[in-house]
């Protein structure tokens, strides 16, 4: 089922490269007139995963892809840590103070470490190791604990026609360049596949939209709980290059 995974990403041209650690910075920011507009439609993905501990502040987390930790303005739980390779985007971040812990790379975290709660907001269509992350949460969560995932609908034509008529063109107006080898690069799953990983890993899947339904909305939430040890275990053990 996974046969290509782990992905590699498109290679990025060199007028790319130059301009990328600075749009990627801004637009997790909020700092363009388009990642503003994004960032208030991205709302409902905080709230969703946040939706949890609304009056609660005791159930211990980790947040998958924390990025500018943008996402405990909507929480208050502890302890609270954080999985994020990029140092650049947290470090100044007026939230530093409430990580306990914070990991380059999931599989960083001994087995001594376990969790209420496993987030992630919009970071599962940048994954290369899809399936090895989300293993690996499975073996993470306390009993009764859940993974709580929001996504772009990635692969999908609303998604794709709501980029282009936004970042896009801010991006093509200030740069010169075509936004979408700069999404090819950077988002490497679709909504379609993270769910079909979500639901081989976990037992109980549910799902909401931001939209109509699955084909026709802007973003995805899901609740992942019953996670399949045994199967987690195995595909780890299996995939020693993930493993």
């Amino acid at each position: 089922m996974f046969d290509n995974y782990p992905k590699k990403r498109t290679a990025l041209p060199e007028n790319f490269q130059r301009i990328y650690n600075e749009h990627y910075k801004n637009n997790r920011e909020g700092k363009t007139s388009a990642s503003s507009m994004s960032q208030k439609m991205e709302r409902w993905l905080h709230k969703k995963i946040a939706g949890d501990v609304k009056g609660i502040n005791n159930k211990s987390t980790l947040e998958i892809g924390a990025g500018t930790l943008n996402q405990l303005q909507y929480e208050q739980t502890q302890p609270y840590d954080i999985v994020e390779p990029f140092t650049e985007l947290y470090r100044n971040s007026p939230h530093l103070n409430r990580v306990n812990s914070i990991y380059s790379d999931i599989s960083g975290i001994g087995p001594e470490k376990t969790y209420d709660r496993i987030t992630s907001v919009a970071t599962f269509e940048h994954l290369t190791d899809l399936p090895g992350v989300i293993a690996r949460t499975c073996l993470l969560l306390n009993e009764n604990g859940t993974l709580r995932v929001s996504i772009p609908n990635e692969g999908t034509f609303l998604w794709k026609l709501g980029w282009k008529l936004t970042t896009a063109l801010e991006f093509r107006i200030k740069y010169g360049l075509d936004y979408e080898l700069l999404m090819r690069h950077e988002h490497v799953n679709t909504a379609r596949e993270i769910e079909e990983a979500l639901k081989y890993f976990y037992s109980g899947v549910r799902c909401s939209c931001f939209g109509l339904n699955k084909k026709i909305a802007f973003y995805l939430y899901y609740e992942c709980s019953l996670p399949k040890i045994n199967v987690a275990e195995e595909y780890l053990k299996t995939n020693s290059a993930i493993g």
